[in-house]
């Protein structure tokens, strides 16, 4: 082989390793972002670099691993639904203190699952690489808990908080709290048992439960798609629908847009 082979072969070989390198990188990256989601922007927007970002993301998966999640079980389930259906409840009287209560239901029940609970940062960052898509939510129920704290909350702003804290505390439960919840989950299923019986409408039946399941979808997190429930825009249309099951206060004033922020008399 002369040099000028030799020389070829080695080109040729950085060159490949370089390829392989540089799709290794691209799909770590992108397991990343499908894996954080809204966090992973955030983490970059908030980072010194975007590799930076994604170092601290991995960390989170590494210390994630060393958690012992777990699975509630049937009784822990109900016993927590039925807790937050009194919250719910108890907002009509009393909104401040639904607020405090369910931040206090929520943070038992990640406990219960396994998060450490300490540090308000680190209980973000462990929830944050199974719940990314989430978790949004519960940073704005925070938010508006501690301005409950502080006597600065609106009625409707704490309401808007029982909603967003509902949403992961769903999704941690493993089961959709939502007013009505239970009745679309029973039409879904009778849906599936006649597709079972007609296999001949299996196709039609298909698309008529993919259709409601977007419109629960929408019905329970008011967002047109769920994979993506904490999109700002989204989020500032849709929140009206967001509020279902959550009632408002008794009173006999006008409850303000859930925007405004205005004290009111």
């Amino acid at each position: 082989m002369t040099a000028t082979q030799v020389l070829v072969t080695i080109i040729v070989l950085v060159v490949i390793a370089a390829l392989g390198y540089g799709i290794w990188f691209v799909t770590r990256r992108r397991a990343l972002q499908n894996r954080f989601g809204p966090e992973y922007d955030r983490a970059v927007a908030e980072g010194d670099s975007r590799l930076a970002a994604e170092r601290e993301l991995r960390e989170r998966e590494r210390r994630h691993a060393e958690l012992e999640i777990k699975e509630l079980s049937p009784q822990s389930r109900a016993r927590y639904t039925s807790k937050w259906e009194e919250i719910q409840a108890r907002f009509l009287d009393d909104p401040s203190g639904a607020v405090r209560d369910a931040d206090a239901l929520v943070t038992e029940l990640v406990a219960e699952r396994g998060y450490p609970t300490g540090d308000y940062e680190q209980h973000l960052a462990h929830l944050s690489v199974e719940h990314a898509r989430t978790l949004g939510h519960y940073r704005d129920a925070h938010e508006i808990s501690q301005l409950s704290q502080r006597g600065e909350a609106t009625t409707e702003q704490l309401r808007q908080a029982v909603v967003h804290y509902r949403t992961l505390f769903s999704e941690l439960l493993g089961t959709d709290v939502t007013p009505g919840a239970a009745h679309h989950d029973a039409a879904r299923r009778d849906a599936a048992d006649t597709v079972a019986d007609r296999p001949a409408d299996r196709e039609d039946h298909a698309e008529a439960a993919a259709r409601a399941a977007e419109h629960d979808a929408e019905h329970v997190t008011g967002f047109d798609d769920p994979g993506a429930r904490h999109d700002a825009e989204l989020h500032r249309a849709d929140d009206d629908d967001a509020l279902d099951g959550v009632p408002a206060q008794r009173t006999g004033g006008r409850l303000p847009h859930p925007h405004d922020t205005r004290s009111r008399s």
